[in-house]
């Protein structure tokens, strides 16, 4: 199994109340395999992406994730850092990119300090972002593209890697239709074609239906 996730717990404590997100949820993706989360706003979609890519922390005692064996939360730091930047690529609803560079330094960035020479990483960088169809704005800042581009930039960046598993969270939530089209079918090909799996949250149960498998999130709980 390529990532396994048993029992997550996540509890926000609130000023007024605790608010529990995640009471139990458990998941399990294969190699190759594309996943979608669905569930309402705020049932804890993007809390549980975040915790399958140790971005966020399940509660201490709670459970636990494996990618490809390991357990994310029971290995140092430094260690599931290097698993993130390694194994696991990400595509945000919002970008996440840096404005201050440009458009090939961003889909780097991933890429350095994990022992990739600068011009393997550079022309790796080059090849993602023409098979997304943005090679001519390389050297372009993020605030000179539109929104589908900036999303194209992310979805290169993702893969930058050659990740085992691909988190896509609501990547067409910013977008309008037509674009948001093109760049899932951008996300469904690149991923398909490199053998890397994929769970994908969103809210758009047509969306949802073209992946292998579509899971609901709902009251804390994985069901599907």
């Amino acid at each position: 199994m390529l990532i396994e996730a048993k029992n997550l717990h996540r509890r926000y404590l609130l000023k007024r109340h605790d608010l529990d997100v995640l009471r139990g949820a458990s998941l399990s993706v294969d190699v190759g395999e594309t996943v979608a989360v669905v569930g309402r706003s705020g049932a804890g979609k993007s809390t549980l992406l975040h915790i399958l890519g140790g971005i966020d922390k399940p509660d201490a005692g709670s459970g636990k994730v494996c990618v490809d064996g390991e357990s994310l939360y029971e290995v140092s730091p430094t260690r599931r850092t290097r698993i993130r930047a390694t194994r696991i690529g990400f595509v945000f609803q919002s970008y996440h990119l840096l404005n201050e560079m440009d458009v090939l330094e961003n889909v780097m960035l991933p890429a350095m300090g994990i022992g990739i020479n600068s011009t393997e990483m550079r022309a790796r960088a080059m090849e993602l972002l023409d098979s997304v169809g943005v090679a001519d704005r390389a050297h372009h800042t993020p605030l000179e593209l539109s929104g589908g581009e900036q999303q194209r930039v992310a979805l290169a960046r993702a893969l930058i890697n050659d990740p085992s598993i691909v988190l896509a969270d609501e990547p067409t939530g910013n977008l309008d239709e037509e674009t948001g089209c093109t760049v899932l079918q951008m996300l469904f090909a690149l991923t398909k074609s490199r053998g890397h799996a994929l769970v994908m949250v969103t809210h758009n149960q047509q969306i949802a239906d073209t992946c292998d498998r579509s899971l609901l999130l709902d009251e804390g709980l994985l069901v599907g």
